[in-house]
């Protein structure tokens, strides 16, 4: 663009803040009491005790530091400090000026093209913003006092569905397939004294998982020479909802001295027993173990369990599967020791992240 007369030099003239000389040669520059770096030491001019000074001889810079060649003291006066923006520089752009074809940050072996910086009080974040700027997503740094330096850098393409990313240990990432039996802990039970049964609600067995492992550890009923069951329910909406299916079971029981198979179908009960009416109430009598089960909307929920249960000086290693033949979508499991209420202890539930059972 054409001027008339000489054309307007453009630039970002600065007065720093006052410096009182003490008995130092380092001073902080400041512009409104907030740290002020210029762009070269040549772009300044400096006066001490009315003398101009000389760049990078009388004194040099580094960020918002002035260097003084030798250390000054309380008698001598820094006069100004005027700091002059390059002349062939636009200024400072307006607001909302700056498009995309202004922009090309380019990043070297030593730099990073762009660098989002904090504040001193919060760590630097970088917000994606949706189409109508009305909210984002922010990545952030790790805080001041983690001392983090580290890349992170992504892979080639944009993996499979169901991968994650994983590190080498050097911040490379790379998709994977999470291995299986990788266990999410959805709820633990202690049970105490009294306790009629354990129940796991909607809250716990949700869409988020299709399989799930129950652990029981250490379980003693009240009463003797009983069995473990299991209850599952489509609807808990009042509570456990009965009746709602049909349940088969086999279950195959072990003993030291005899070997007993239970084939049978409940109809319109949702009662499965997990084992025969062989697990005792004395202080090392009880039962542990574990069952798998799978629930889909689409299919008829599923079971298998291997339990080991004591009771009067034999140990019965009771196996077993069961499906339920409705497609109901199973959101309300609960464990119960048949006609009576339990003594101690504990049930976990686990969701699979990963996991096949061939049934």
């Amino acid at each position: 663009m054409a001027y008339i007369g000489k054309s307007p030099t453009v630039g970002n003239f600065v007065k720093l803040d006052a410096l009182t000389a003490s008995a130092t040669a380092s001073y902080t520059m400041q512009v409104d009491s907030v740290n002020f770096n210029p762009e070269s030491v040549n772009h300044m001019m400096v006066s001490l005790n009315g003398v101009i000074q000389s760049p990078t001889t009388s004194y040099t810079i580094s960020g918002s530091t002035i260097t003084f060649a030798s250390t000054l003291a309380s008698s001598d006066s820094i006069d100004f400090i005027m700091v002059y923006g390059n002349v062939l520089d636009i200024g400072t752009p307006s607001d909302a000026t700056v498009t995309n074809a202004k922009t090309n940050f380019v990043s070297t072996s030593s730099s990073a093209g762009l660098q989002i910086k904090g504040d001193g009080t919060t760590d630097g974040t970088l917000q994606l913003n949706c189409s109508q700027n009305s909210h984002g997503i922010k990545l952030k740094s790790p805080p001041h006092s983690a001392s983090a330096s580290y890349t992170l850098t992504f892979p080639n393409d944009d993996g499979d569905a169901d991968q994650v990313l994983k590190t080498n240990g050097s911040g490379v990432l790379d998709w994977t397939t999470p291995s299986s039996g990788s266990f999410a802990k959805l709820s633990t039970v202690d049970i105490s004294s009294g306790d009629s049964l354990v129940a796991f609600n909607s809250s716990i067995i949700t869409t988020t998982y299709k399989q799930y492992l129950f652990m029981f550890t250490n379980l003693r009923p009240t009463g003797d020479n009983t069995y473990f069951k299991m209850q599952e329910s489509t609807n808990n909406g009042g509570g456990f909802l009965a009746n709602d299916a049909d349940s088969f079971i086999s279950i195959n029981n072990t003993s030291w001295s005899s070997t007993e198979n239970l084939n049978h179908s409940v109809t319109n009960n949702t009662d499965i027993q997990l084992t025969q009416d062989n697990i005792g109430n004395g202080t090392l009598e009880g039962m542990s173990g574990q069952m798998f089960f799978s629930r889909d909307g689409a299919n008829a929920s599923k079971g298998n369990w291997e339990l080991v249960s004591t009771n009067n000086g034999h140990v019965y290693h009771q196996h077993g599967a069961s499906y339920r033949d409705d497609a109901g979508t199973t959101n309300y499991v609960r464990f119960q020791m048949q006609g009576t209420t339990f003594i101690s202890g504990r049930i976990t539930c686990y969701g699979i992240v990963t996991w096949c059972i061939k049934m």
